[in-house]
Parts: C-alpha cells; structure tokens; sequence
C-alpha cells in the first residue's frame, strides 16, 4: 500500500484526471451545455484513458521533467478548451484541424477574435493556476542545476518495467471496453442523435455533437486522429417507396442504369443508387417565367436583416419589397462560410462541415453547377469577386464549377488593400463589372455571379469603408463597431445602386433578374450589439437569418413564408429560367416546387420549420405552434438529414461527377452503337 501511495504514475493519473474533468465542467458550465447528462460517463471513461496513457509515458521520466511535460500538457489543454469556447462564440462552428487552410484568416482578425471573448470562458484558466500554485508551493517544479544525467530516463528494477507495462495494459483494455459499450448501450443513446455515437468516434464530422458525446479535449483527440488518418465512409440506406412519382418531366436513365449495372466501385454505385432513386420533381407554375433574361447573381459578403432599411440602404429595400423576398432565409455557418456557402449555392450541395471544402476540392468538377446549367442553355456565363485569391482559390474552383471567365480584383484593375482591415469597394466593384458586361461582343443572354466584400469584417478597427459613411449614424446611441458596419453596408447599397442604374441606362434591366443573398450573418458583431437594430432573439440560429431576394423590374412583389437556405438556389434558378437540369442530383430543392418541404438545415444537423427547432448538439426540440412530431417523424426528418449531408460528403471527396460524367458518356456511345446495330439488323431482315 506504501508503494502505491507513493507512486509517482498514480499520482499523475489523478491529477491529470482531475485536472481535465475540471476543465470539462467549466467548458460546459460557460458554453451551456448540460452537465448531468449519461454522456459524463463517457467523457470520464474517455479522460481515464488519456491520463492513463499520460501518466504512463511520464512515469519513465524523472521528477522534474515529468512535472514539467504535465505543466505544458496542463496549459495546451486550457487554452484548447478557452479558443474551442471562443471561436464557437465568434464563428458559430468548433474549430477542427482539418480546417488549417483558414489559419491565415484566423490570424489577421484576431484582434476582433479575442475581443469577442466572454468574461465566463477565462474560468478554463482557474484549473491551471491552481495546478501551478501547487506544484510551485510544493518545490515540485524547481529545477536542479543543469544535469544531463538528470534528463534521462530512470534506471528500473528487473521486474518493474514488465509489471508497469503489464498493469497499465490491463486496466487500459478495462477502460478502452467500458468506452466501447459506451457508444452502443442503449442508456447512453439520444434516440433523437442526428448521428450514432459509434460512427461519430469513427469519424467526429459534426463537432457540435462530438464535443457534447466525447468532451472538448475527447474531441480534440478524435479530430487529430481524423486530420492523420481520414476515415473511410460507408453509407447505407433504403430506398424509399413512392420515389417513381410519374411527372411530366422526362429523363432518360438507360446510360445511368446500364453504368450502374456495370459498376465495380461500390462507394460510386452507393452514391448512383441514391441519386436515381430521389423523386423527380415535376415542373410547376413558375417553370421558365424568366426564360431568356439574363441573371445575376450576387453574394453579399456578411449580410444580415440590418440590411432592409429604407432609409439607410434604399436601394436594396427597393430591390427586397418590389421583389419576391424570402422572409424565413437562412444562411447556416461553418468552419469556412464565405467559400464554402459559395459551393452550396453553386451546387446545391452541402460542403463538408469541418474542413474548408471549396478549398481542398478544388479541383472537382460538377457538371450540374449552375453555370453549367446555364451554359448548357448558351449563356455566357462570368463570376467576379472584388478580392485576391488570399482565401480562397476561386480562379481554379469556378473554372471547374464552369465559368466561362473569372474575374479577380487585379482583373478587375480596381483599386484594393492588401492589409486585413481594408477591402476594396463594392461600389468599385459594381462599375468595373458593367463596363465588362455591357461592352460585351456578343448578343448571347448571360450569367454572372458576383460576391462582395466591402462588408467583411473587421468593424472594431478604423477602415476606409468603415469610416465613410458613419457620420449617417452620428444620431444614434450605436456602438462603433456597429456604425462601421453599417457603414459598409452603405458602400454594398450604393453598388446594387449603380447596378440597376447602368443596366436600365442600357436598357436591359427588364430583361435581368437579380437574385440577392447574404454568405452569412456579420459574426465580427456580437448579438448583443446586433440588437440594437434588430429587435427578434438572435439564439438558435436565429442570428444566421439573412436576407434572400430575387427581382426583376416587371415582377409583382411577394413575400414567401417556406423556411429555406442557399442550398435551394440552384434548382430554383434552374426551373424559374427552364433550364435542362436532373432535380435529383441536388440535395436542395425547387422552392417553388409543390413537394418542396419547408425546411432550414444548419451545419451540424440542426433544423428549423415553422413549427420546431430541432437542436442536434443535445437532441432537443422546441415547439413554436400546437403541432408536435413523433418521435418516429423526428427520427425520420433526420435521417434524411443525415443522409443528404453523408452523400455530399462522398460525391465531393469522390469527385463523383466528373467520374460519373466519364461512365455515362461510355454508356451512351455503348447504347447508341447497339442501337444502331439492331436497326442495321432489322433493315436486313426487311
């Protein structure tokens, strides 16, 4: 008993243990997040096994090297937690390391990132000082003279290396089985989880529910794992009843059928199975109502419901009450909201929640992208963004989205800033987009997509279109970094003046539809600064509410009630200018269609109709009307969820279209020469 009183392993373990239950608790006690939930357990298993394996590494080294490894680990683990809490405040999404391609952005705002701190998420730091208090007062970290001999590891006993080894192993498998259980014993389950607690330690891809099932520092051991060793995603399903819907719009599947009868990849024919099985959705009575004009497209960079105010912003509140505006349009977060939103909407499909998507498939190709939609239709097709490539690779990724033409900022010959604080000016931007669009060489109708920046944070500093327009703010009892936001926004509102100005002046802004949305809501503003405008509660998502708008000069105005988000934009785009287009290779859908379901899904499974919140990180849901859903008709709005999300994630990290854009072509050359050959026969027959 003396000896294991005095051992040095076991000491480590406890207080490691200790260490990290209590940087867990304060984690959950600051973020909101339930204590007294079956997933402590969890998390305690999980935190026994990583001071297990922490004490037993240290033990082979001598005191003051140990106490010095158990200090560091100490710290890192704290500020881990401190910026896990911080960056969830100021982004909406944990931080993950498989999202390192943003470091640099992360870096040139993080003035505006640590001034977003709570006072509450500094209490991480109390473990640790009194961690250090301890040892300190305890001589336990003062160091000897500089001894090399002091710095290696310590002569053992004959037999006190094989018993070590030999006990920390057992009651290692004891710990690693009881977790095991954990992920599958029916007490310890969510039965409303969006995803099952044994596939999210395989492969933790929503962290919000990850950090909630395994701890903050549990999933930063498992997302360290997936950043090394990226998990292989096998995804099975049904196929529903009903998808054969008959409608009157006809797709000839033979190439596809026979490709898939043929295909030895099963991850490919997996995703084909799917996608041949999802309803074909039927033409409606908005089908082809803008055939022919023009269209562009316009992604406000930080937009919220700031921006509809008419005397502030008038020509974007022209734009939003003379056309049909989508009052319950939403534009969810994650770890890279601009680039990858922007994938979203050209796509209509959902990025990959915990990497930068856009980013690290930049090569992919979608054959149904929007401008390959349109290009389909002979459109010109053009995007343009009023920034460099510092972000985002937006010159190789809309070339193979289907751009006929990308123009940067350089492109653009404008003037911009290559400080952080400065951006160049939308209203810039707008001029230097119509004199390449209205002194074109061609008569063909065209496409262009642009997105802004003028409005990006960050809006604590002084800059140039921060400080331009706040003297129309001088009146209110705004903070500052409100007013240079608003001032921002003035500069977007005079460039969406300029747009319609030059396009009537060459007398073809009837024959355009601009179609507005926000990338996502101005996250360098706290809510609470947010509400001095806005007057609704900013929580469960509330705060990614963003304005949606698509107008024309000659439409009635209207207002649409259906809960939506961008990944809609491209099928609705789609139908409105009766475009040739397959509905089932998008997991958005025609708004306007009669099977559309209203429905708002956020990054980590979340969702949100007019009668519920559904928050995923806890499994909980809130009612706003008398109507309730089952339980069986929760699971089942999940796990369609879930599967929409499964199967972006596979045809993007497959690069299934350019794959399956090789099959078909094969198939129909197969299929036409056959064809051809029963033809030839039946001729000789005759």
């Amino acid at each position: 008993m003396k000896k294991l009183k005095n051992s040095k392993m076991l000491k480590n373990f406890l207080i490691m243990l200790l260490y990290t239950l209590s940087i867990e608790v304060i984690f959950r006690l600051a973020s909101k997040i339930d204590i007294f939930d079956t997933s402590l357990i969890r998390v305690i298993l999980g935190y026994s096994i990583i001071s297990l394996v922490i004490s037993f590494i240290l033990s082979w080294f001598n005191k003051t090297i140990s106490n010095v490894i158990m200090l560091v680990l100490a710290f890192l683990f704290a500020v881990y937690a401190f910026l896990q809490m911080g960056f969830n405040n100021f982004i909406g999404v944990y931080m993950s390391f498989n999202t390192t391609s943003q470091l640099g952005a992360v870096v040139d705002y993080v003035r505006e990132f640590i001034a977003s701190f709570l006072p509450q998420y500094y209490l991480v730091f109390i473990p640790f000082v009194l961690i250090l208090t301890i040892y300190s007062v305890l001589s336990i970290t003062k160091l000897p003279e500089v001894n090399i001999k002091k710095f290696t590891l310590k002569k053992r006993t004959r037999y006190e290396y094989p018993i070590r080894v030999l006990s920390t192993l057992v009651i290692l498998i004891v710990l690693s089985l009881g977790y095991y259980e954990s992920l599958k014993v029916k007490f310890m389950q969510n039965e409303l989880q969006t995803v099952s607690n044994y596939e999210l330690f395989k492969n933790p891809n929503v962290p919000s529910i990850a950090v909630n099932e395994f701890g903050v520092l549990g999933f930063g051991v498992l997302d360290v794992k997936t950043a090394i060793v990226e998990p292989e995603e096998v995804i099975d399903f049904a196929i529903e009843e009903g998808t054969d819907k008959v409608t009157s719009r006809a797709i000839d599947d033979s190439a596809w059928e026979k490709a898939n009868s043929e295909e030895k990849n099963k991850t490919m024919l997996n995703i084909s199975n799917y996608l041949i099985n999802q309803p074909i959705i039927d033409y409606n009575d908005y089908t082809g109502l803008f055939e022919g004009k023009n269209l562009i497209v316009i992604m406000m960079e930080s937009v919220n419901e700031i921006f509809i105010n008419p005397e502030y912003y008038p020509n974007f509140y022209k734009i939003y009450t003379e056309g049909w505006s989508f009052k319950n349009h939403y534009s969810p977060r994650n770890s890279c909201s601009t680039g990858n939103n922007e994938f979203s909407a050209m796509t209509g499909l959902y990025s990959i929640y915990n990497n930068c998507t856009a980013n690290k498939y930049k090569e992919n190709t979608y054959s149904d992208s929007i401008f390959n939609l349109f290009n389909a239709k002979g459109y010109e097709t053009i995007s343009m963004h009023d920034y460099t490539e510092a972000y985002y690779y937006r010159r190789t990724i809309h070339k193979n989205l289907g751009s006929s033409k990308y123009y940067g900022v350089q492109d653009l010959n404008i003037p911009y800033y290559n400080e952080y604080r400065n951006w160049a000016s939308d209203e810039d931007f707008a001029k230097a987009a119509m004199d390449i669009m209205l002194t074109r060489d061609n008569d063909k109708p065209f496409m262009l997509w642009m997105t802004s920046v003028s409005s990006h944070q960050p809006y604590v500093v002084p800059s140039v279109e921060g400080d331009k327009y706040t003297y129309l703010f001088e009146d209110t009892d705004y903070p500052e970094d409100l007013k240079r936001y608003m001032s921002k926004l003035k500069t977007l509102d005079n460039a969406l003046g300029i747009l319609l100005e030059r396009l009537e002046d060459a007398g073809i802004l009837d024959d355009t539809v601009i179609a507005l949305f926000g990338d996502h809501y101005p996250y360098g503003l706290k809510n609470a600064t947010i509400n001095y405008v806005l007057d609704y509660d900013l929580d469960d998502y509330e705060v990614e509410r963003t304005p949606f708008v698509i107008y024309n000069s000659e439409m009635e105005p209207r207002v649409y009630e259906q809960y939506t988000s961008y990944i809609n934009l491209t099928p609705t785009m789609a139908n409105l200018f009766n475009l040739e287009y397959d509905p089932r290779l998008y997991m958005g859908r025609d708004l306007f269609s009669d099977d559309y379901e209203s429905l708002v899904v956020y990054a980590d499974g979340s969702w949100k109709n007019e009668f519920a919140y559904y928050d995923a990180s806890d499994g909980k849901i809130e009612y706003f009307t008398d109507k309730e859903y089952t339980v069986d008709e929760i699971k089942n709005i999940n796990n369609k969820i879930n599967l929409k999300t499964s199967m972006s994630s596979l045809i993007i990290k497959n690069n299934y279209f350019n794959y399956m854009d090789n099959k078909l072509a094969k198939a129909k050359e197969e299929l036409a020469q056959s064809n051809n050959q029963i033809l030839a026969d039946a001729e000789m027959e005759d």
